[in-house]
């Protein structure tokens, strides 16, 4: 009976050591290296695209991504802030800033990867010389973009803003010159957008690159005026600032700012989609 007793004894406590080194085993690497798995969450176009270009690479180097996909730009920071991903990849900084401004986001940009130019649609207008007096100009409701879209309106001669302001803050409020009495609508929703296009034929609309992209337009061809590359407002990697150092995410903007994912972005968007001129600013 002891025999039996002390058999059983030594029995559990081996699988009571089996099961801890087992338990530790697991979840140690997420301790010492980081943790190798990730949660991103980025815009279906081109956003994804590129991390799914990305995700082979960061495999090589032991990091397993996950890519969640939006349709919108409010709940990729809203889920970042809850801890349902781990970073997001959607906005340039000026939006990033309004974000943080807004809702008391404690986030930080840790590298940016490409510049999406914004381009000026319209169904019925061919050229800037035809666009007709009073015409109105549909744009994003995004306070984060009315200075862009304003600064590239000033840039093609149609408007003049006020020399003392700040491009990236400025807003209709500051237009001083409007030789054609354009009214600038900031109604509207950005992945609603190219439906204002298909729908107000007269009309001007801002439309982001992203979702001109999803709408089969093409940038360089359909926008009757673009952004050029010097564009400021590079697309970001965003993470929470308690995250900032995090090994696996860092390596993701390492593996974004490598030449051949760069090179993936020159080649695959036909200019629509430029590699950020200065990776990490």
């Amino acid at each position: 009976m002891m025999k039996k007793y002390f058999f059983l004894l030594v029995t559990a406590v081996l699988l009571a050591v089996l099961a801890a080194c087992g338990s530790s085993d697991e979840g140690g690497s997420d301790e010492e290296n980081g943790s190798t798995e990730i949660k991103v969450g980025a815009s279906s176009t081109p956003h994804a695209e590129i991390l799914q270009e990305a995700k082979p690479i960061l495999e090589e180097q032991g990091v397993t991504l996950t890519i969640e996909e939006y349709q919108d730009y409010v709940l990729p920071n809203q889920d970042l802030d809850g801890g349902e991903i781990d970073a997001n990849y959607f906005q340039h900084k000026p939006y990033l800033q309004d974000q943080i401004n807004e809702f008391g986001y404690d986030f930080v940009s840790i590298g940016g990867v490409h510049v999406e130019p914004m381009g000026v649609y319209s169904k019925g207008i061919s050229s800037i010389d035809e666009i007709p007096e009073g015409t109105e100009v549909i744009i994003s409701r995004s306070v984060a973009d009315h200075g862009r879209i304003l600064s590239l309106f000033e840039a093609n001669g149609l408007i003049k803003l006020d020399e003392g302001v700040d491009k990236v803050s400025a807003t209709t409020d500051d237009i001083v010159e409007n030789p054609k009495n354009l009214t600038f609508s900031p109604d509207v929703d950005a992945a609603f957008l190219p439906e204002s296009y298909e729908s107000e034929e007269d009309a001007l609309v801002a439309i982001n690159t992203n979702y001109a992209l999803e709408a089969d337009l093409v940038p360089t061809e359909d926008a009757l005026f673009v952004e050029g590359e010097e564009s400021p407002y590079v697309n970001q990697v965003v993470v929470r600032s308690e995250d900032k150092d995090n090994e696996a995410l860092n390596t993701l903007v390492e593996v974004l700012q490598s030449e051949d994912i760069q090179n993936f972005i020159s080649e695959n968007y036909d200019g629509a989609i430029v590699p950020a001129a200065t990776p990490g600013d």
